[in-house]
């Protein structure tokens, strides 16, 4: 719908300059500059974009309210749709920046209506201080090979398996302090499904590494991993969750949002789903009507 409205916009910046060449180009027909043909062809561009303008306008407005029609679907189903999907479940939530309230609250809401509970956040500082980060693992000699600029990726996998798997998670008890800027939740609990947000900007460097072998490392580690964000983030995160193999769902503070979060943890057809421009997988996914049931 975006690459529609610059279109309508393109196309209406295009229709103000031809009417202002006509205008002038009547004003220097009269002084001998732009004969009669030149100034019809004009006139008739003019009326073939003023056509192509409104036929934009006219899908624009249709997809707008088709975009009212489905959250108003969304909004009317959504209790029904998503009881009982998460029953028992346990979600953690991981933050790449400060945790954002908003993104916060709407993923609580979800995971808490359909049934499950967050079991932990944890909000990590970026850029990573490597330097720091490098000293901490040094110092305890079961982690000295996770230490080295060259083993980041490494690291990255290592402190992925361990928020999503729960149990002894030595990685990030020595970056306690180091990379870890909020935290509510035991570590060891295993989680069943992972959420991600990145309310930070986008990163450069060792760091932008670090955070793509992060979300490759919980997109592979088994339980459903999903990148989040609210509407309108500019830039957005969704691209470079989509390269690290997360499903990702925009706009997760409203009801399709909070929907198609749900439906994804809960193990629907992995994807990208919302509705800004990079959701190349339709606002929901396939939705069965009948949770399953353990």
């Amino acid at each position: 719908m975006f690459d529609l409205r610059y279109h309508v916009a393109s196309l209406t910046a295009v229709f103000v300059a031809l009417v202002i060449g006509i205008l002038v180009g009547i004003g220097l027909s009269g002084r001998g500059f732009v004969n009669d043909a030149e100034r019809r062809n004009l006139m008739s561009q003019i009326a073939s974009l003023k056509a192509e303008r409104d036929a934009a306008n006219g899908l624009l407005d249709a997809a707008e309210r088709g975009r009212r029609a489905l959250q108003d679907f969304a909004t009317g189903t959504y209790p029904v749709l998503v009881a009982g999907r998460l029953q028992g479940k346990r979600v953690a939530v991981l933050f790449v920046g400060p945790v954002d309230p908003t993104v916060s609250f709407a993923v609580a809401r979800a995971v808490r209506d359909a049934g499950g509970r967050i079991v932990r956040t944890r909000a990590i500082g970026v850029p990573l201080e490597e330097q720091r980060v490098q000293d901490a693992l040094a110092a305890q000699p079961a982690l000295d090979g996770y230490a080295g600029p060259d083993s980041i990726d490494e690291l990255a996998r290592g402190l992925a398996r361990e928020f999503a798997g729960g149990g002894k998670t030595p990685l990030w008890d020595a970056l306690d302090g180091v990379i870890v800027e909020e935290q509510s939740g035991p570590s060891r609990t295993p989680a069943d499904a992972v959420v991600v947000a990145r309310p930070a900007a986008p990163q450069r460097g060792p760091t932008k590494q670090f955070l793509s072998s992060l979300y490759s490392g919980l997109a592979r580690s088994g339980a459903p991993a999903v990148g989040v964000e609210e509407s309108g983030v500019v830039p957005s995160a969704i691209p470079a969750f989509a390269r690290g193999g997360l499903s990702t769902v925009d706009s997760v503070e409203t009801a399709a949002g909070r929907l198609a979060l749900v439906l994804v943890l809960d193990g629907a057809q992995p994807g990208s789903y919302g509705v800004e421009e990079d959701a190349g997988d339709g606002v929901l996914p396939p939705i069965e009507t009948t949770p399953p049931r353990g």
